[in-house]
């Protein structure tokens, strides 16, 4: 009889007790197909009220990282901790020096680390699987390393928090501003009470950074990523865009260009024609597009117990199979980071301005001297010496351009709040 895959869970949090309970549902089918049992033999915590309802059976208890990465009864540990540093980092060091596979959901310390643990990795023959770090249960790694495999990727993109995707799916249909939006974020659970990571873009980069590098066959390169967040975005906005044809998504968009390789996040006007403008709510999604295959979607659940245990136990099974493929290239391309100022697209420009003669054309000559080209304009109501709003959407045009056109039209005394800029995506 095959020995089982011997675990160990460090942390039972949301997504360590989904995992035990995944384990404990459903150990047959999980056994079938990975050609051997998967048994949850030590777990780290600190409180043992946490196990409450879990069925750990006789797993050790362990409260001492160092004692937990060195059990001669685990074969992989699941660090399940979080946090870019700190225990979660060192006790996988401490388990890849000791000759363990790790499986995580950490996509801080992969984006911060990941390049590191990778050669630690390689260097003890041992697996470094983090499916469960990228959109949670959807799993879009697996699809890069090995269905699309074949394919040079031209564009990976995607919605990859929920929490924003919540608050802006709400603002549209209800017509509220952000702020409200996030409290009751907040109230339902699907908000941190510390909203920052997902608001001002930081998680979706963090996750972007792994995306990309899995997708390029790079090296993880977190301080590149240009990073915006959706409090800037008003409902005013998101009634525009609609009245335009397009949805407000925060993206996070990888690509090659003959600049090097473009990371970013941020809003973004997306086509209502294009599948990914119908992801609601708190669901993730990921598009690649390939040379050959064309565009795949994937859509599902980004976060949360169940989809994110999916995923670790999928990283799990893969080791009891014996498919233990590197997570990160070792070595990893070194791609030239792409400027932000080189970006090249179309953008949406909102200004509130005070309604007189001559302000248009004063706005119209700001994007004239910086090359930039109008394709639409909408200007609402007559309100003399009060401000009204005036959205502007232009041709394709480089970023550092825009941004000088956009300070220009920021000084004219006739512009009242600070203009608000979102990039349109062509999907």
């Amino acid at each position: 009889m095959t020995s089982p895959l011997r675990i160990g869970i460090a942390g039972l949090g949301t997504v360590g007790s989904g995992v035990a309970r995944l384990l404990a549902a459903n150990a047959a089918p999980i056994a079938a197909r990975a050609g051997r049992r998967i048994e949850l033999r030590a777990v780290l915590e600190r409180y043992r009220s946490r196990a409450r309802g879990l069925k750990l059976g006789r797993a050790k208890w362990h409260r001492d990282p160092r004692e937990f990465a060195a059990d001669p009864n685990i074969d992989v540990v699941v660090e399940l901790i979080g946090g870019a540093g700190g225990i979660a980092l060192d006790l996988v060091k401490a388990a890849l020096a000791a000759g363990k596979h790790v499986v995580t959901a950490n996509k801080a310390m992969l984006a911060h680390h990941g390049n590191d643990l990778a050669l630690r990795a390689s260097r003890s023959r041992r697996a470094l699987a983090f499916e469960a770090a990228v959109a949670g249960g959807i799993p879009i790694l697996k699809a890069l390393r090995e269905g699309l495999a074949a394919n040079k990727v031209e564009r990976v993109y995607g919605i990859l928090n929920g929490t924003c995707n919540y608050i802006l799916t709400q603002m549209r249909d209800t017509g509220r501003d952000f702020g409200d939006v996030l409290k009751e974020a907040q109230k339902l659970g699907y908000a941190e009470r510390d909203p920052r990571f997902d608001i001002d873009g930081v998680d979706t980069a963090h996750k972007l950074a792994l995306l990309a590098a899995v997708a390029y066959g790079g090296a993880v390169d977190f301080k590149s990523i240009h990073v915006e967040g959706i409090r800037h975005v008003s409902a005013l906005d998101i009634e525009f865009a609609r009245e335009l044809g397009y949805e407000i998504k925060l993206l996070g968009v990888a690509r090659l260009t003959p600049h090097g390789l473009e990371q970013r996040v941020h809003p973004c006007m997306v086509p209502r024609s294009a599948p990914i403008a119908h992801v609601e709510g708190v669901f993730n999604a990921v598009v690649v597009e390939g040379d050959f295959v064309g565009r795949v979607m994937l859509e599902g659940r980004g976060a949360g117990s169940a989809p994110t245990a999916s995923a670790v136990v999928a990283d799990l099974m893969d080791i009891a199979a014996g498919r233990v493929a590197p997570g990160l290239r070792v070595p990893a391309a070194r791609f030239k980071p792409a400027p932000m100022a080189r970006h090249a697209g179309a953008y949406y420009l909102r200004l509130m301005v005070v309604d007189r003669p001559g302000v248009i054309a004063a706005i119209a000559a700001s994007l004239r001297d910086q090359k930039v080209s109008m394709a639409q304009m909408i200007q609402r109501g007559r309100s003399p010496d009060k401000t009204v709003p005036v959205v502007i959407t232009t041709h394709e045009t480089e970023e550092s351009s825009m941004r000088r056109a956009l300070d220009a039209i920021a000084r004219l005394k006739t512009v009242r709040e600070k203009p608000r800029l979102i990039r349109v995506e062509a999907l």
